[in-house]
């Protein structure tokens, strides 16, 4: 008797566990596994939205691979940015987090204004660079021209635009370095007081604690500041539209072209299934990696 009661308490509490996610459950359903799966069906088809979708099989991932070369131009500007800024907010965002970390009068106001830039709308950060490095006009060229040095074409340039675009990486170093503080204040400060008892100055005590508690982090930040590289798009939208001579088309841009302005939706199916692909793959690669330097206090690393 004890253990049909006790059979009956779990099911009700397994029936409320299950109401109570309902919500979840039924979003998560609707708004993520469904788009996914539509998206996987109409990736082999032909479809232009005004007409019925058509089964074509591996025809859009064969031309994609073989006939199609703003595919693979796409994928090595894309490329190419997240090798230039990924680095910038990764190794920005600590120097930024070390400075806010100071015990100075403050210092509270100054991580709020280094935050700031990070919730601004993208289109209007587009906008504001684009002034600032106008070839003409902008404000960077301006300065330049003062000592003597004659600024390039930034934006305008083929050979300046994807370093230009990803320069603008620096202004998301805030949000990056919100996180970074975080995990700096979660190392115990008795490491850094027995590492100076022992005679440890502040680059040992930074290479040898801080760095290797702040592994975690690092390998969050890598993660999610790689996939938002891979989704680069708002910038060449507003600024360039791709050139000068596709030098900033990226693969979100082409994406966005087939489907909404060409609407080849079929074809662009495929090619954001493709991009999660290698979103996902890059993320298998990094987590594989991250038993060799990413350090958790209190793991044996003997075991």
């Amino acid at each position: 008797m004890k253990r049909s009661k006790r059979s009956a308490i779990d099911r009700r509490q397994t029936i409320d566990a299950y109401v109570c996610i309902s919500p979840w459950l039924i979003g998560f359903l609707i708004f993520t596994i469904m788009p996914i799966s539509f998206t996987i069906y109409y990736s082999f088809t032909r479809w232009t939205i005004m007409e019925p979708p058509v089964w074509i099989g591996l025809k859009n991932y064969i031309f994609m691979f073989t006939k199609d070369p703003i595919f693979w131009q796409s994928l090595k500007v894309t490329s190419l940015y997240v090798v230039m800024s990924l680095p910038i907010i990764i190794i920005f965002g600590l120097l930024l987090a070390l400075l806010l970390n100071l015990k100075i009068r403050g210092m509270n106001l100054y991580r709020t204004l280094f935050y700031i830039p990070a919730v601004i709308s993208g289109v209007s950060v587009a906008m504001l660079w684009t002034w600032l490095l106008q070839p003409d006009v902008g404000m960077v060229n301006t300065l330049l021209d003062l000592v003597g040095i004659k600024g390039p074409g930034w934006f305008w340039d083929p050979v300046w635009a994807l370093p230009s675009v990803a320069s603008m990486s620096v202004w998301k170093v805030g949000g990056s370095a919100v996180i970074y503080l975080a995990g700096l204040q979660n190392i115990p400060p008795q490491l850094y007081e027995a590492a100076r008892i022992d005679g440890a100055g502040r680059r040992q005590a930074f290479f040898k604690i801080t760095i290797p508690l702040l592994t975690p982090t690092l390998f969050f930040q890598l993660i999610i500041q790689m996939i938002e590289c891979f989704k680069v798009f708002t910038e060449a939208f507003v600024i360039t539209k791709g050139g000068p001579l596709k030098a900033t088309y990226f693969y979100l841009l082409y994406f966005y072209e087939e489907g909404f302005q060409h609407f080849n939706t079929g074809y662009a199916s495929a090619l954001i299934l493709v991009l999660v692909t290698v979103i996902m793959g890059m993320t298998v690669f990094v987590n594989y990696t991250s038993k060799r330097w990413v350090y958790y206090a209190g793991e044996d690393r003997a075991s």
